[in-house]
This record gives C-alpha cells, structure tokens and sequence, in this order.
C-alpha cells in the first residue's frame, strides 16, 4: 500500500504528496483514523482528495494511504432492505456497533461476510456462458429473486457448479475462459461508481410507470426507462410525492436515494416503508426497497457518491431484468456538494457559482436510465427510472440546477407552493407541467386501458386551459358576465380539479387509484359535462339546476370507490344522462 503525507486540508478538500502510482478517483485512507476519500485532481507529484467524512482535527505531515481501486459498491444478495450511508456502510450495523452516531473512520462491509444463502444452479456442468448470463438464484426477500450473472468480461464454459448454501466470498462456480484460465465466480461483485453498468442496446420506452397518482400518470406519465424531475419551494410536497411513487409505482425494485435532506424525512421512510403492505405482491414494501441515507448533517462530500453508489445498485438490479426505480430526494443538494467542493479547489466557478461542469454531471447521471437489453445470451430486457426532486431557492425554476436537469429529463412536475397553501395535493400545475412520452405512450393506453383515454385527456387539459383564460374575465368583471356554457366549464374544471387532480396521500382508498379507475373517474366527469352542454344548448337548462343534481355528489365521491367495486361506475354514467334527460323534458 503506497503512503503520502498530507500538506495541506481546506475542509472536506486534502492536499497530500508522494502518491506517485496515484490515479483519478483511487479511494484512499487519511491519516491514522484511515478516513475514506477519493482523489479528484491530480498534479505531478500532488493529489486532491474529497474526504467523506469529518476533517476537524486533521493536519499537515500525518500519512496518507492508497488503496490503488477507484470508489466501488459491493453487489450481490443482502441490498434489498439495507439502509446504507452515501458510501454504502450499513448505518443499522455501524449503528450496533458504534451507538447513534457514525464514529469517524469506522469501516464495515457493504454485504454481510457471514450469512448463508441458499444458492440454486439454472445452468449445468459443461455449458457456454457470456457475461451478464444468470447461473443461479438466491431467495433474497418475500419478494425478490437474486440473480446470480456471470461477471462483466468473463466468458467461457461452466467446469463447475455448487448448489447449497453459501456465503457471499465462497466460490459457486468456476468457469474455463476462452483464454484457458479458470475464473472462480462468487456472488460478491464489485463495480466502480462512477462507471456505468454496460448494455447491448438502448431501447425506446413503451409502456407507463405506473404511480397511482392520478395527475402523473392520466395527465403527465413518466415511461419505465424515464426520466423526470420535481422542482419546487420549500413545503410545497416534493418529498411526499417522492414517497408516493416508492410506494405505489409498478417497479419491482426501489432504490431511495436521500441526498442532504433533513433526518427527519428519511426517519419517516424508514418508519412508514416497513409498515406499508406492496399493493403487488401484499409483502411489506421495505422487501423490495434499497435506502441510501446521507442527511444534511453528514459530511457534505458523501452527499456528492451517494447518487452514484444508488445508481450503481439500480443498474445491478436492471441487469438482472427487474424494473427499477431511482429516487433522488434532492439533487440540488449534490450540486450543492458539487459547489462547495469545487470552491475549495479553487475551480473557475460558473454561474451562481455552480462549477463549470454542472451540466455535465447532471446529464451523464439521468443518462444511466432507460429501457435496455441486458448483456446476456438471453436478451432479456429491463428498465431504469430516474425521478429526480429539484430543491432551487425560493422556488425560482431559472436557477442552474434546475435549467440543467430540464434539458435533460423528459418528465417536468412543477410544484406550486399556491397550491400546497390551498391544500391542494399533489400540488402538481397542470398548466405548466408537462411529459414528452405522451405520444410513446398513447399506443399502450389505447390498448391496454381505452381508445378514448387520450382523448378524454385532451379534453379535460382543454377545460383546465379555458378555466385559466375565464378567471381573467371572472376578476375583471365578474361571473354575470359569462355564458351558461361557460360557467359550466367553471364547473366542469372545478370538478376535474377537487374530484381527479386532488387526492389524499393519507386516506387508505385514496392513496392509490389504477389507471382503470382512473379512466372511469375522468369519464364520468367528461360524461357529465358533455351532456349537460347538450341540455344548455338544446334545452336552456341551468347552471343551478345541473347544480342541484344527486349525481353530482356521486360523482365527488367516486375517487373513494374501492378497487374491487369498480362496476359502480357503469350505474353512476347511467344516473348521469337519466338525471340530466329528466330536467331537460320538464
């Protein structure tokens, strides 16, 4: 293990000489408490190390030692459930060992050595494999089957194949390369973060990720393999929605990133995942969920792997074929990180001081989703979702972390703080949000769920568009200047607005509407509409007698229609037009 010598510590930022074999990105120990970092200049015989923890008490002349690796996460069965710090130490293990609080210096394996995992063969003695191809399976969870793939780069025929329990570092397998060495293969793998997982092929995205979330996915959806971000002020829900999605989304596997958000909102995750039952599988949700916790009082330049080591372990999870989900609560926060860091390094800042390379990051992060075909014989194919949670100061959406991930994402939630004031959740804008995979999409609607889907869509994004232009008029010179027509679009979107786009993350019904009874709920309100302005055109009827019908209180109330009810909905349609028939032949 080569040895430097520290001549200079700027905060989380190290100056060490004499690390002659150094390379970009080697992790390395500083000083005798053997702190972790990472090198991320280099200049002749100096290097400048981004320290992940705590510096206080560090100076000139104490040792620096080289690990000669880049900073890499350790993959293989035991994630799933895990809570680990932005470096994937298990806070629940340094929490055992070391009390409330992480000791500085304190190392622990990212998979636990010791425990036994039942390995099952899918391939025999005697067969060809390629890298990626999956030789085994592990019970990981209730829910979830761990693959066990041949490394990146191994290819050749299967010499040997053990079936029973194991630990994760005891050979499974052995297989004859091409070049006649024999590779022993083990379920710990290892993966530089920084480095993206390789694919055979990217692959447009087909089909929604379903959230549950009626103004998601009828309104603004997201793709599996998508992108999409949430920007908004303080207190306006980002986190909630975030949480929302973990839950209820249609993803087999969720990765949670909390990048220097309060401790409190990660305490609530952890409390309430375990608690909450998967509406898939009826299994506790936290048996499918990976959290990665790096608060806002942890070292600032965790903050800044922490999306990497989450990213890293999602890829792990797609190259198995699952469908995963990323969260990453907040990315302001990693490009604050990103700030601070390049500060001390004395960087060409670049606007509002954000390093010049801002842009790059954030793009090369959310490039690692997407719909692809793993790198198997098989061509089995899978998906990586990234929704990304913008925090800019005082809601101003022009700031440079959130211009940078709008040209990048496909997917735009704006929150509205106005909204969240009116309790109006999620306080997502309909008018100034927005989704780029509504035509990739529209085929799988069509299909799946109705051919009038989209466009009862349209129609309702229509009726929330002339609602904003009629408010004009309403505040310049009042309701009495409208037609009947147009109050009944009043009406109309107030309905889509407190009966669809509002819904209650709290209520046991409500938290979770299909995408079936999503259609049914805008279709009555669409059915409603059109055949009260029939009976206005035709008949003269009035706001106030459409007003005064029962049905319009079934129609508020048809969000808390249970799943397995959904055949009210055709009596409530048939109560529509015999109600508004019956005013009209008075």
């Amino acid at each position: 293990m080569e040895t430097g010598k520290i001549i200079k510590v700027a905060g989380p930022v190290v100056v060490a000489e004499g690390l002659r074999g150094a390379k970009m990105y080697d992790v390395v120990q500083v000083s005798t408490q053997k702190l972790i970092g990472e090198i991320i200049e280099l200049d002749e015989d100096l290097v400048t190390i981004q320290v992940y923890e705590e510096t206080a008490g560090i100076g000139p002349g104490e040792p620096v030692f080289s690990t000669d690796a880049p900073l890499s996460v350790e993959l293989g069965p035991g994630l799933i459930t895990s809570i680990y710090d932005g470096i994937q130490r298990p806070l629940d293990i340094i929490r055992t060992n070391e009390g409330n609080f992480i000791t500085r210096g304190v190392e622990a394996y990212g998979i636990d050595r010791e425990k036994k995992w039942e390995f099952k063969p899918v391939i025999k003695k005697g067969d060809q494999v390629t890298s990626g191809d999956i030789i085994g399976v592990i019970q990981e969870s209730s829910i979830i089957q761990h693959k066990i793939m041949v490394p990146y780069s191994i290819q050749g025929e299967i010499k040997e194949i053990y079936s029973g329990k194991f630990t994760v570092t005891d050979t499974i397998a052995r297989i004859k390369e091409t070049n006649g060495s024999i590779a022993e293969i083990k379920m710990l793998q290892k993966w530089p973060v920084r480095k993206s997982r390789p694919y055979k092929e990217k692959l447009p995205p087909i089909e929604p990720l379903i959230t549950g979330q009626r103004v998601i996915d009828t309104f603004f959806p997201i793709a599996k393999g998508g992108t999409a971000c949430i920007p908004g002020p303080f207190g306006s829900g980002k986190t909630v929605v975030q949480h929302q999605i973990s839950k209820w989304c249609n993803a087999e596997i969720i990765v949670f990133i909390g990048c220097g958000e309060r401790g409190n909102e990660m305490t609530d995750v952890l409390l309430e995942f375990p608690e909450l039952i998967d509406p898939y599988s009826g299994k506790p949700l936290m048996e499918r969920t990976i959290l990665i916790a790096n608060t806002s009082n942890m070292p600032v330049a965790a903050r800044e792997a922490s999306v990497y080591t989450g990213i890293t372990i999602a890829e792990y999870y797609r190259d198995m074929g699952y469908n995963v989900a990323l969260m990453a609560d907040s990315t302001s926060r990693w490009a604050e990180a990103m700030r601070e860091i390049s500060g001390r390094l004395e960087e060409m800042p670049g606007e509002e001081g954000f390093p010049a390379y801002l842009g790059t990051r954030i793009s090369s992060f959310y490039e690692r989703s997407g719909r692809v075909k793993c790198l198997c014989k098989d061509n089995r194919e899978a998906t990586l979702s990234v929704i990304g949670a913008v925090s800019p100061p005082g809601g101003d959406l022009s700031e440079p972390v959130t211009q940078n991930t709008l040209r990048t994402v496909q997917v735009f939630w704006s929150l509205q703080d106005k909204l969240a004031y009116k309790r109006h959740f999620p306080a997502i804008d309909w008018l100034t949000s927005y989704s780029l995979y509504l035509s990739q999409l529209s085929e799988f609607y069509g299909k799946e769920i109705s051919k009038d889907f989209i466009e009862l869509r349209s129609k309702s994004m229509e009726i929330l568009q002339e609602e904003a232009e009629l408010e004009e008029i309403v505040r310049l010179v009042g309701i009495d200047a409208l037609s009947t027509n147009e109050r009944l679009v009043l009406e109309t979107a107030k309905s889509i607005r407190e009966d669809f786009l509002h819904q209650n993350a709290f209520d046991e019904v409500d938290t979770y509407t299909s995408i079936k009874k999503q259609y049914l709920i805008l279709k009555l309100i669409i059915l409603f509409h059109r055949q009260a302005e029939k009976a206005i055109t035709n008949k003269g009827v009035t706001i106030d007698q459409l007003n005064a019908l029962p049905v319009k209180a079934k129609i508020v109330r048809a969000k808390f229609i249970k799943e397995e009810n959904l055949d009210k909905f055709r009596e409530i349609e048939n109560e529509i037009i015999s109600q508004i028939n019956a005013i009209t032949t008075i």
